[in-house]
Formats: C-alpha cells, sequence, structure tokens
C-alpha cells in the first residue's frame, strides 16, 4: 500500500486575492519610491548649499502629488481590497502565516479606523512586507516581475 503524499497548504499559491496583480505591482513600485525619498530625509547636510537644494528638491514631503495619490488610489479600493493590503502587511512582516489568510483579513476589518493608506504608509518596510507577503502566499515572482498571479 503506497501513502499518498500529505498536500501542505502553504505549497499552493492563494488565488483568493481580490487585488488585480498589475495594480499591485504598481502600488509595490510607488510605495517603494515614495519610501526612498522619505528616507533621504534626514538632520545630515549635504557638502554644499547647492547639493543640499538638490536633495531636497527629490524629497517629497507630506502632500506631494506622489504621496497623496498612493492615499487616494489605496483609500479609493474597496474594502475588500483594503483589508488585503494590511493582511499582506502582516504576513510579510511575520505577524500572521498564509494559512490564516481568511483570518486575518477578518482582523484587518475588526481594527479598521481611519484611513487604510495612512495607517499603511506609516510602516517604512512597506512595500517589502508586501513582497514577503506574496512570496509566502507563491505569488512574489510573478507579481513582481510579470505583474500577473
Amino acid at each position: 500500500m503506497t501513502e499518498e503524499p500529505i498536500e501542505d497548504p502553504t505549497d499552493e499559491p492563494l488565488d483568493e486575492l481580490a487585488m488585480d496583480p498589475a495594480f499591485l505591482r504598481m502600488l509595490i513600485l510607488k510605495v517603494r519610491a515614495l519610501m526612498a525619498k522619505e528616507a533621504g530625509e534626514d538632520d545630515e547636510s549635504a557638502d554644499s548649499p547647492a547639493d543640499d537644494d538638490a536633495r531636497d528638491s527629490l524629497l517629497e514631503m507630506e502632500g506631494d502629488l506622489g504621496r497623496d495619490e498612493l492615499v487616494n488610489e489605496i483609500d479609493g479600493l474597496d474594502r475588500d481590497q483594503q483589508n488585503e493590503l494590511v493582511a499582506l502587511m502582516w504576513i510579510g512582516r511575520g505577524d500572521a502565516e498564509p494559512e490564516e489568510w481568511d483570518d486575518t483579513t477578518a482582523l484587518a476589518d475588526e481594527r479598521r479606523e481611519g484611513s487604510t493608506a495612512e495607517y499603511l504608509l506609516g510602516h517604512p518596510e512597506l512595500a517589502d512586507h508586501w513582497a514577503e507577503a506574496l512570496d509566502k502566499l507563491g505569488h512574489g515572482t510573478a507579481v513582481l516581475e510579470e505583474g500577473e498571479f
């Protein structure tokens, strides 16, 4: 008698994402760009005033179009999609496991207060957490390189 292999639910990609993969890929790229600009804000001065001005012109401040655009895009998503973005962040940073997807999205909905975008953008490693979650869910390369599940 041959034993059937036990299937691990984490071996198969999660097909339940309501998010368009190309949109998710675009969000990850935009968040990375925004966080890179915001990370450039520090107290150190450049070697010359001209360098200070050049560096400052690259930085986005609260209210700039890039940040506002991201806030509008995220907050413009339906409630389930916003919950998925929060769940992806939590899974990516290790607060939940892929097999807890349904519970994690439900918890995101329960804990919802204010702007989802502002909550998410308050985490400097957001894009990396999303990418890590996609890897854990079996979609990493497909989304990040091709924009599809």
